[in-house]
């Protein structure tokens, strides 16, 4: 009893980090399971199969107050959902430990360039009203539309294989290509992941079978994680963007640093 009692605790802070900075539910909660003897196939499995109903409880709370932007929902969704399902079905054969080193060394260097973005620096005078107006906007709306697909196809497919991994790279790679507000990302991820969560639970039940899950651990994730959603989604709505914009940076970078030493170190 006293186990899930914890562990009901790391899903209800797995959820507060991962509702307020877009990421770290996945590698916050896995990582855990895993320290403490689960597989990490069933690890991943379990947590997921937690996020269902997390994610579902977060993304309508973000939805609810604002923090969604529709329009990119349809082209994050369709190919992660694709992108999720090839990697559970990698990770039934192949560790997710192997790449995860990798993985951490491209979030590490993504939260430098966050933190960069979006730390205080000195003010540029204005341009002049003589000065040219901007070309190009339509050809960057082209570009962006076409990274949405590529974005939640890898983040999907890493987030399956590494039992996180989602919001670490959705996140930063939305603040880094597109112009809005970090609380807007940060919630869309948020919804989206509802149903990257569900093709990455219904591989694994096809693959492993639902008798293999331990079903206390996900229910102890699951009411964690649900007390701490719509406090999680308020804050969000509320955290200026610049300080929200750090927090990803740094959570990136102090979660990615960690993961690099205990990997080079093992």
């Amino acid at each position: 009893m006293e186990r899930l009692i914890v562990i009901g605790i790391i899903g209800f802070f797995a959820q507060f980090i991962d509702g307020t900075l877009g990421m770290g539910y996945g590698a916050f909660s896995a990582s855990f399971l895993i320290g403490t003897g689960v597989l990490p196939v069933i690890a991943s499995a379990s947590v997921h199969t937690a996020e269902i109903f997390t994610t579902l409880f977060s993304g309508g709370f973000h939805l609810w107050f604002g923090n969604v932007k529709k329009e990119w929902l349809l082209p994050l969704i369709v190919p992660g959902v694709v992108g999720g399902a090839a990697g559970a079905y990698f990770l039934s054969s192949i560790p997710g430990s192997t790449v995860k080193p990798f993985i951490a060394g491209l979030l590490l260097f993504l939260g430098i360039i966050v933190l960069y973005r979006f730390f205080p620096r000195r003010v540029v005078a204005p341009a002049s009203k003589a000065d040219p107006p901007k070309q190009g906007v339509s050809s960057r709306v082209a570009n962006s539309r076409a990274k949405l697909p590529a974005l939640g196809l890898v983040a999907a497919f890493v987030d399956a294989v590494g039992g996180g991994g989602w919001g670490p790279i959705a996140t930063p790679g939305l603040i880094l290509t597109e112009d809005t507000e970090p609380s807007k990302v940060v919630g869309t991820v948020n919804l989206a992941e509802f149903f990257i969560t569900i093709a990455i639970s219904a591989t694994f039940i096809a693959t492993l079978g639902l008798e293999t899950f331990e079903w206390d651990l996900v229910g102890a994730l699951l009411v964690g994680g649900v007390i701490a959603a719509p406090i999680a989604a308020y804050l969000c709505k509320k955290m200026p963007a610049k300080a929200l914009g750090i927090f990803v940076g740094l959570a990136l970078v102090g979660f990615n640093l960690r993961t690099l030493i205990i990997a080079l170190s093992g």
